[in-house]
């Protein structure tokens, strides 16, 4: 039988899979070929392939557990995921072709999220070059080495607007921007999927659907509730953009949505994602999320199974819902058999897509594992990316970058650790492979000055709060104490002429399951900075991070910040790089960086009120909107970022001060100039306010930006083509509408440093 299967799919396709958007014939065939599949199936094979479970091996480290593979052999699995190593994959596979009675082959998923071997900068920090074609790059390399090791589906990517850093998951998104935010998703899935013809090119799962980004207080798993308009005006924009660039698969959230749970949400999956969007992949869910829709108080297992599978869920992530309560419920009536076949049908479809059905072995070349991960042109492609990450905070007395000569004291916590250095969701990674940061000086600083090295402290002084954020077993805790650390340090620093303090969190500081209302440096790592500042030599301050983090105290008294995320795996040497200035650092926030944790949300695409501040008198204003005790501003604002050169903004023009609302167009220009004594990169930003609306707009919404590079002294100027597209948004009744009256238009370097020019809309 199994070899019928494959034999009549190969008949039916041409290539190896097919061309997206698929054409009328093609879907022919293969509603054709999947119909006569379905017609072979049992009950039970069909809950199978709804079925997909865990495999445990990224976990224990241990070849799969026995009972996925009996399970497979059974026709009661339709994937499984988190499995490395091709041998290891290709044998599953084997299984589920040639060993279970029809022969479907499986899904093969893997949190691939910011890198396979080759890791990049975790996805907050990629979203800070605000290069596309880099951010596509990184998704390209992600998907060639994980489809090498067998790997044909990827959770990735995470689109989640966020405005609140004490969310631990904003490390995995790209920020808090909506149109930027959606402009990575797309790039993302052409990254990953390409056009799913080659066997380098694998499915991509858009998540979370939707809104997990805006869980309250920060905390993961926790409630989302928001006005409709909202979503459709603030949050949704990242999700459909993916779903237009034709991301294959969606990954439904643990949150509430209206009340009830996303995975079981008819109206988000049904109406909005299949119909509004138009959406016809496969929908799965998080992590045993149908079996948490009792724990939120709703109902038990066989109901939640049954309203999820109506509401278009599609696949049964872990739970065991699905395969375990549906036959019941198909028995009983409660469940009709046209649900159980339309997901069905959407995940024989995905497969079909894949090519798995022409070739179930079409990601299992092993030859491929040996020559296809962790390349030079890889590495290389991963170090330049990450340097166009890092954003440079603060630079007082052009600090940055230092002289390649004389003693360079590298102190601190992140100096001398390999695992810390890709970031959290690095479930591949090899961390025998990578340099730590004092590798990476080393190697630059080789024959022209010297390197000296210092602990002075750990992450946290707190023994048990470090376990928790630290990869241990990898790489211990120095079991000194804080003291000792400390007076080492400080030895080392009277001998140098420079400080490099390499400070911030743990790499499982942020990432899922890693919420924190603490944003500040932790003390034992403050200490050290302070006496580092009290020796009175120049201090660079990098700081590691999985999220925005406060640094209120660290601007006010470091004369140079430089905030690195977690750079991947070539993060070391693209430090350096950047420090020694071989780079000159161009990244940009993403993610507005507060005064204080009691500012949160802070972003800059806010409304405005009633009684809005003055902005020209910074002192505190009775019976106006702001605080007693902490500015109305942000410490970094949505778009900043320094670099080694200067730039100016001139000639700020519109070719018109009106247009049509219905195909007019206006052109803004503005001329941006080097006017520093090296060449550099600099994202030159537009912003939109809808001046007057029938609701309430935002104060300005980030619309087009570009990546330019400047020799010294060059000048380019960069045009803005605005059409009605553009000003766009969903009204009260959510009808998507551009509205006529008088708009703003400003261009510069952040959010911030604006020039503004009107026109109007007529």
């Amino acid at each position: 039988m199994k070899k019928h299967i494959i034999a009549a799919a190969a008949l039916m396709l041409a290539a190896s899979a097919v061309a997206k958007p698929m054409t009328d014939a093609e879907k022919a065939k293969m509603d054709k070929f999947v119909t006569e599949l379905m017609a072979k199936m049992t009950l039970d094979e069909k809950l199978g392939q709804l079925n997909l479970p865990p495999s445990d091996d990224i976990v224990t480290g241990q070849t799969i557990n026995s009972n996925i593979g009996q399970a497979v052999a059974k026709g009661q699995v339709g994937g499984t995921f988190n499995i490395k190593g091709a041998e290891k994959i290709r044998e599953l596979q084997r299984v589920a072709v040639e060993e279970s009675r029809l022969g479907i082959p499986l899904l093969l998923g893997m949190d691939v999220i910011h890198g396979y071997e080759t890791v990049f900068p975790i996805p907050l920090a990629l979203s800070c070059s605000w290069d596309m074609e880099a951010i596509e790059r990184s998704a390209r390399v992600a998907a060639v080495e994980a489809s090498a090791a067998g790997v044909n589906w990827t959770f990735s990517p995470m689109v989640d607007i966020s405005r609140d850093p004490r969310w631990g998951r904003m490390s995995e998104g790209s920020g808090e921007d909506p149109y930027l935010g959606s402009e990575i998703a797309r790039a993302m899935v052409r990254g990953y999927q390409g056009d799913l013809k080659n066997n380098d090119e694998i499915l991509a799962c858009v998540k979370h659907f939707a809104l997990y980004g805006a869980s309250e207080a920060g905390r993961d798993y926790n409630t989302v509730d928001m006005s409709r308009s909202r979503m459709y005006n603030e949050y949704f924009a990242p999700y459909k953009a993916a779903v237009d660039e034709g991301a294959a698969t969606v990954m439904t959230s643990f949150n509430l949505v209206d009340g009830v749970p996303a995975t079981e949400n008819k109206w988000l999956l049904d109406d909005v994602l299949r119909g509004q969007w138009g959406f016809d992949g496969m929908v799965v869910t998080d992590y045993g999320s149908i079996g948490e829709v009792s724990v939120h108080g709703l109902e038990n297992l066989p109901e939640a199974s049954a309203r999820a599978l109506d509401a278009g869920t599609d696949m049964d992530m872990c739970s065991f819902g699905f395969i375990g309560t549906l036959k019941q419920s198909v028995e009983n009536g409660t469940v009709p058999m046209e649900n159980i076949d339309k997901a069905v049908r959407r995940i024989l479809e995905a497969k079909y897509r894949l090519g798995l059905f022409e070739n179930p072995y079409k990601f299992n070349d092993t030859k491929r594992e040996k020559t296809h991960i962790y390349t030079k042109e890889h590495r290389a492609d991963a170090r330049r990316i990450a340097a166009e990450t890092f954003v440079l905070l603060k630079n007082d007395g052009k600090v940055l970058p230092l002289a390649k000569k004389g003693k360079v004291a590298l102190i601190g916590p992140m100096a001398n650790t390999a695992s810390n250095m890709p970031g959290t969701w690095s479930v591949a990674a090899d961390f025998s492979k990578y340099k730590t940061l004092k590798q990476g000086f080393e190697d630059a600083l080789k024959g022209k000055a010297e390197l000296l090295y210092a602990k002075g402290s750990n992450v946290y002084a707190d023994y048990e709060l470090e376990k928790a954020v630290t990869l241990f077993g990898r790489e211990m805790r120095d079991p000194r104490s804080e003291d000792e650390l400390l007076a080492e340090a400080l030895k080392v620093a009277a001998e140098a002429d420079v400080i490099v303090a390499a400070l911030g969190e743990a790499s499982e500081s942020s990432g899922e399951s890693s919420s924190k209302t603490d944003l500040t440096l932790p003390d034992t790592q403050r200490r050290l900075l302070e006496k580092l500042l009290a020796t009175g030599k120049p201090v660079v301050m990098l700081n590691f991070s999985g999220r925005p983090t406060v640094l209120e105290w660290e601007s006010r008294n470091v004369p140079a910040i430089l905030n690195v995320w977690f750079g991947g795996s070539e993060a070391a040497d693209a430090i350096a790089d950047v420090v020694f200035g071989d780079v000159n650092p161009s990244g940009k926030l993403t993610a507005t960086m507060p005064v204080n944790v009691g500012q949160i949300p802070v972003y800059y695409n806010h409304f405005n009120t009633g009684r809005p501040k003055d902005p020209a008198n910074p002192a505190y204003q009775k019976y106006r909107s702001n605080y007693i005790d902490a500015p109305n501003k942000p410490l970094y604002p949505f778009g900043f970022g320094m670099s080694y050169t200067d730039f100016t903004y001139t000639d700020f023009t519109l070719d018109s001060d009106s247009m049509n609302s219905n195909d007019g167009k206006i052109t803004a220009s503005v001329t941006v100039t080097n006017t520093g004594d090296r060449a550099g990169d600099e994202i030159v930003q537009f912003y939109i306010r809808d001046v007057a609306g029938s609701v309430a707009r935002p104060v300005k919404e980030l619309k087009h930006f570009e990546r330019i590079r400047l020799e010294p002294g060059m000048s380019k100027t960069v045009s803005f083509t605005i059409t009605p597209e553009d000003l766009k948004f969903y009204n009260y009744n959510l009808d998507y509408v551009v509205e006529p009256g008088t708009f703003k238009v400003m261009a510069g370097p952040d959010s911030e440093r604006l020039v503004s020019l009107d026109f109007k809309v007529l």
